[in-house]
């Protein structure tokens, strides 16, 4: 075949299929939809012969995992996870990490290139590889070593608290970001102690299955890691979760998502007797404050509109001091007007195609109703940037919303909205003191709790806001709010984000446990007082 083609990885084993998944390269499906779209589902279907799969309409193909092979992929962690949880901390954490890094480093250009077949541009690309690194730093290592084992020495005792590994732990990436969560979520969770089984997203396989092959499990061969300690199947994810759920060798269940579909799935996680590891919707709120660095807030807010809105982890609203609201809107609107469409391939590139665009045009109806005044945007657009209905892309959309107390009834700023539509609300003018407070209780009451930003020079204003913002996983202060930064978490939060067991996500520790050990020497006798 001229395009690449990847069975299920089950302990280091390829496994073909009778069936497989075409993967288009975003490029073509931009160009020309249709036909890449129709060979598509005739490939799919098996309509078409695997030769009608050409280079310059498709980046791949991935086999469809049966239940025989999803079974063999838990059996194979299971025997897997056995050994590998007495590996020495050096090698789980230190020896890995190295290797994973040094695969990142050496094949940077494919990954970028990968990505951009999925339709990632490649400057957010460039920005999850940053991210991916960041996990693997030294200091990060270090972070994690201290975690995972503790150690005193207590009335001539050998104290020791430390985590083991769940086990088994199932990953279910999301279709935005399945390269990343292999890259993050599984590997962190392999130096946990864990083997893991991942489910390469039908829709978007191809980068999860070649970064398990190129990336993780080499590195884990070179650390003498067993081969079934990564396993990837590929297939539609309502028989695969069943199949998690039922199988008495599973024990972990790490869920990216909707939160409806997550936080249900929660509920079946804990009575199958799994843990739910779940990471889902983000709404999270940016504070700019009356005494903030405009120039440098709006280039963070702009952070809104990057892969058009289709991340969590980006700002969703704004609570602007009345003090600066004007000026600030305005600089957000006119450096979100410089923002264009473009093939994922192409420099400078930030806004990816939105396939559906009526839960858009729903939402911003919805807060223009109730009272949200349009300052930019709120249209379609074709890739060349001319605006148009049946354009891929939606243009940067900016709308101010006067008065707090109202400001949750938009739905634009009570849920995550996953489009390029960013409300600054602006509160009434009261003293700052009374302000303050107000933001921060809207901040602690926001449904959702990924990250938080905080724009501010005065430090008795920053000090105030970190004292009192309980909600979210990651609290950030005059800084990009996206930005990934060693030892700190990329993702996690509480409320509807994380469910019911939310906290920032460190999958080293969330697919771990807290042991304790005490050690008497052989020859002291032993006392319970």
């Amino acid at each position: 075949m001229d395009i690449p083609s990847f069975g299920s990885y089950v302990e280091g084993r390829e496994l073909a299929a009778d069936q497989w998944v075409y993967v288009p390269v975003t490029r073509a499906l931009l160009t020309d939809s249709f036909t890449s779209l129709t060979v598509k589902r005739k490939l799919d279907s098996g309509e078409l012969s695997e030769s009608a799969a050409t280079p310059d309409i498709f980046a791949g193909r991935v086999a469809v995992a049966d239940a025989g092979v999803v079974a063999e992929a838990l059996r194979a962690a299971s025997d897997a996870a056995r050994v590998w949880r007495s590996a020495p901390l050096s090698t789980r954490v230190d020896d890995l990490l190295e290797a994973v890094r040094a695969n990142i480093i050496g094949k940077t250009e494919t990954i970028e290139r990968m990505m951009t077949y999925e339709g990632h541009p490649l400057e957010l690309a460039r920005w999850e590889i940053a991210g991916w690194l960041e996990a693997l730093t030294p200091l990060s290592r270090s972070f994690f070593r201290a975690e995972l084992h503790k150690e005193f020495d207590y009335q001539g005792r050998r104290q020791i608290v430390r985590r083991r590994p769940d086990g088994v732990v199932c990953v279910n990436p999301p279709a935005n970001a399945p390269m990343s969560s292999v890259i993050f979520a599984a590997t962190l969770s392999i130096v946990g102690g864990n083997a893991v089984v991942v489910r390469a997203p039908r829709s978007v396989p191809l980068g999860a299955m070649w970064a398990i092959r190129e990336v993780l499990a080499p590195a884990l061969a070179e650390v003498g890691a067993p081969p079934g300690t990564v396993n990837a199947v590929c297939g539609d994810p309502e028989p695969i979760l069943q199949a998690w759920l039922d199988s008495p060798l599973v024990h972990d269940v790490m869920y990216f998502g909707s939160v409806a579909n997550g936080l249900a799935f929660e509920k079946r996680c804990v009575a199958a007797g799994k843990k739910p590891v779940l990471e889902l919707a983000g709404n999270d709120t940016v504070v700019v404050w009356s005494d903030a660095n405009l120039e440098h807030a709006s280039e963070a807010l702009l952070e809104s509109f990057f892969g058009s809105g289709q991340l969590c982890m980006i700002p969703n609203v704004v609570l602007a001091h009345p003090a600066i609201a004007d000026e600030l809107i305005a600089l957000v609107a006119k450096k979100a007007q410089a923002l264009r469409p473009g093939h994922p391939d192409e420099e400078g590139v930030l806004l990816s195609p939105v396939l559906r665009h009526d839960g858009f045009h729903r939402c911003l109806a919805d807060a223009l109703e109730r009272g949200a005044r349009l300052v930019i945007g709120g249209g379609g657009m074709h890739l060349d940037g001319t605006p148009s209905d049946s354009g891929y892309f939606l243009q940067p959309t900016v709308v101010r919303v006067d008065g707090l107390a109202g400001a949750r009834s938009l739905e634009a700023v009570a849920h995550e909205t996953f489009f390029p539509l960013l409300p600054i609300v602006v509160p009434a003018e009261d003293d700052d003191a009374t302000l303050l407070e107000a933001f921060v209780e809207f901040v602690n009451s926001n449904l959702y709790g990924l990250r938080n930003s905080l724009w501010a020079r005065d430090q008795a204003v920053i000090d105030r806001y970190l004292d009192h913002v309980s909600n979210g996983g990651l609290l950030k202060v005059n800084d990009s709010h996206i930005a990934f930064s060693a030892p700190l978490p990329s993702h996690g939060g509480t409320g509807r984000t994380g469910g019911v067991f939310g906290e920032a996500n460190y999958p080293v520790l969330r697919t771990t446990h807290v042991q304790g050990v005490s050690i008497l020497p052989a020859d002291t006798a032993p006392r319970y007082r």
